[in-house]
């Protein structure tokens, strides 16, 4: 005789069960979201500075990148670089060699939650165009990162990450770690300019 299945939801703030090996769109917030966001470290806290750089606030920094990268981007591109790490407010931001070690198990959790929320958000299936165009960004995100905060040099972020111009003002601005409570105000502020108040 077996024994009860093990939970694979998590009870959310919103009152909401998110189910981790199923996701259902309706079970998806925007609150949440930004709540759990807004408390996920990047680079496993290993930052300097007396906040933690969340994923909220990579997230805005990723947002404004594209945004540098293709100053013609619609509210849906938009939206799509902002939600892009967004399955971790529920699965946390796992650091890539720990993502190379595990394998595929964290990537099929991680794929389908990415398509609920793309699903509850209304955003259509990505085109390879866009999808490069958030790899490209976010990638240009973690080795400014990796340089102003997690203790690289330049050189060796040049190495791991690939050599990176400048960032435009705006957005090397987006690099001071900010205090929990403004990621999570600054990130929904910025989904809601993007999808509406009512969204």
């Amino acid at each position: 005789m077996t024994g009860p299945r093990a939970r694979a939801w998590q009870r959310m703030l919103s009152g909401r069960r998110l189910d981790l090996l199923d996701p259902s769109p309706r079970d998806i917030e925007i609150a949440d979201i930004a709540h759990g966001l807004a408390r996920v470290a990047r680079w496993n806290g290993q930052t300097a500075g007396p906040h933690v750089f969340s994923v909220a606030q990579h997230a805005l920094l990723v947002e404004a990148i594209g945004d540098a990268l293709d100053p013609q981007l619609d509210a849906a591109a938009r939206l799509e670089l902002l939600l892009h790490d967004a399955p971790e407010y529920v699965i946390g931001d796992i650091i890539s060699p720990f993502k190379a070690t595990i394998g595929d198990s964290y990537k099929a959790v991680e794929r389908r939650l990415l398509a609920a929320i793309r699903q509850r958000f209304g955003l259509p299936d990505p085109r390879p165009a866009r999808i490069a165009l958030v790899k490209r960004a976010d990638g240009i995100a973690a080795y400014h990162e990796a340089v102003e905060l997690a203790g690289f040099s330049r050189d060796e972020a040049d190495v791991v990450f690939g050599a990176c111009a400048a960032l435009r003002p705006d957005a090397g601005a987006l690099l001071a770690p900010w205090p929990t409570d403004v990621a999570q105000t600054r990130f929904l502020t910025r989904f809601h300019a993007l999808t509406g108040p009512d969204s």
